[in-house]
């Protein structure tokens, strides 16, 4: 089947697959370069990377290479685009001297090289943006990760640096968060529906049965579970806990009554029922739902910064703010996980100067002034 493009010598300007904002903004840059070698000063922090179109990637960087000629010389002879076309042609096929003037034709303005630089960077900015948020959802959705949670954490810090190392780049300005309508959040129990369910019916039995664990589960939370139905339950005994009321299947039953869940078409053999058959650690249940919490949490998160990458409407800097307010959402997750997965020596140093910062000023505190005065004395 024959090539059409084969057919052309050189690159027409809608040959070149790429966005038409960024690629007029690329075509105007090189184009200024072009007329205006000296230009390439003033740019900032701009690469060859950040172009969208390999060919204008290759020709930038040999524009960055090259020294480039004082004006009255540019001005006599072609020796800067006889060096370019040197320098860039084994890294960009299909580039001739009839396409650099092309560029030339594309720019308005040379002198508003650096506005065109900053639509560059904004643009690979949010291309850079959307592949970490692509990789946070697939870390998250990804069903044979040896350890989910700690890659998931792993994906959310690598958005997190990328967000830290484009905020500098971009002012920031009055409007910043974004007006994308993000999507709705994925369904909780996709493709884990029965194991979801299985260890949250197990956590609520154990835990009627073995109540003292929970004071010690404070970052398990009532929305973390994926029935409704479940979350209600676990908010019956916490309650219970915290008023320090016996706990069993028929006092969480009663506490049931009082929050509206007998009303709502449960039945009261179908909650002892849920309550009646412990098994293992509730510890043990409790993380696996928390880690499942954690994770459609992750993939909510990614699935927003995504959007908000996705809609050209958004300035950087309200992709950077979005995106950090998102991760922030994140983060209240993450910090319950990391105190529930925390290593039990971890937790000793701070349990042992708790009880004294509740009890008041500690007497040895007060005894020190005493001796020292009738020493001095």
């Amino acid at each position: 089947m024959p090539n059409p493009a084969s057919n052309q010598g050189d690159l027409a300007l809608d040959d070149i697959p790429a966005d038409p904002p960024v690629r007029f903004a690329e075509q105007a840059l090189l184009g200024a370069l072009l007329l205006e070698p000296l230009r390439i000063k003033t740019l900032g922090p701009l690469g060859p990377e950040h172009f969208s179109v390999a060919m204008h990637g290759a020709l930038f960087a040999a524009m960055s290479a090259l020294t480039p000629p004082v004006p009255e010389i540019h001005a006599r002879e072609p020796v800067w685009i006889t060096a370019l076309l040197d320098r860039a042609r084994p890294h960009a096929r299909g580039l001739t001297a009839s396409y650099l003037h092309t560029l030339t034709d594309a720019c308005p303005n040379p002198s508003h090289a650096p506005a065109y630089a900053q639509m560059i960077v904004a643009n690979r900015a949010r291309l850079t943006i959307r592949a970490a948020a692509e990789r946070l959802v697939q870390a998250a959705t990804d069903p044979v990760l040896p350890d989910p949670a700690a890659h998931v954490l792993r994906c959310s810090d690598v958005v997190a640096a990328v967000l830290d190392d484009l905020a500098g780049l971009f002012p920031s300005h009055p409007g910043s968060l974004p007006r994308t309508v993000l999507p709705p959040p994925p369904t909780r129990d996709a493709g884990t529906g029965t194991d979801a369910a299985g260890e949250e019916h197990l956590l609520l039995s154990t835990v009627a049965a073995h109540p003292a664990c929970l004071p010690e589960m404070r970052w398990l939370r009532p929305e973390d579970f994926t029935v409704p139905l479940h979350g209600v339950l676990y908010r019956c005994m916490a309650s219970l806990a915290y008023r320090g009321d016996p706990i069993d299947a028929v006092t969480v039953l009663w506490e049931a009554q009082h929050h509206g869940l007998l009303a709502s078409g449960t039945t009261a053999r179908e909650v002892l029922d849920l309550l009646a058959t412990p098994a293992g650690s509730p510890e043990h249940w409790g993380e696996q739902i928390l880690q499942r919490s954690l994770l459609h949490h992750a993939h909510t998160t990614g699935l927003h910064i995504r959007a908000c990458a996705e809609d050209p409407t958004n300035t950087p800097h309200q992709l950077i703010t979005g995106s950090r307010r998102a991760l922030a959402d994140l983060g209240a997750v993450r910090a319950r996980w990391q105190h529930a997965t925390r290593p039990p020596s971890a937790v000793h140093p701070r349990a042992k100067t708790a009880p004294a910062s509740r009890a008041g000023p500690p007497t040895p505190r007060t005894t020190p002034p005493a001796v020292s005065t009738r020493a001095s004395r």
